[in-house]
């Protein structure tokens, strides 16, 4: 445990900002597992509203910082081809 104020305060912020990612990070994960269970369930419709909900997310925890920049490119990448392979 740290003895200084400002380390003390530093720690307190931390932990909030350390669960505020976790929020964004739960989030994300949360809106792509729904989108691929409409898409294992080959629900076209429900997978189209998903997506753009799921790219939302993803782009969200891009800009926050909580993943990178190329991890939001490649998730987003592959739920596409998903998609349009059950459009297909």
């Amino acid at each position: 445990m740290p003895n200084i104020k400002s380390a003390i305060k530093r720690t307190k912020i931390i932990e909030k900002k350390t669960l505020e990612n976790n929020m964004i990070k739960s989030s994300y994960k949360t809106a792509v597992k729904k989108f691929e269970e409409a898409v294992n369930a080959k629900n076209t419709e429900s997978a189209e509203t998903l997506f753009v909900e799921a790219t939302k997310k993803i782009d969200q925890a891009w800009s926050k910082g909580v993943i990178a920049k190329n991890t939001a490119a490649r998730k987003k990448s592959s739920l596409s081809k998903k998609l349009n392979s059950l459009k297909a």
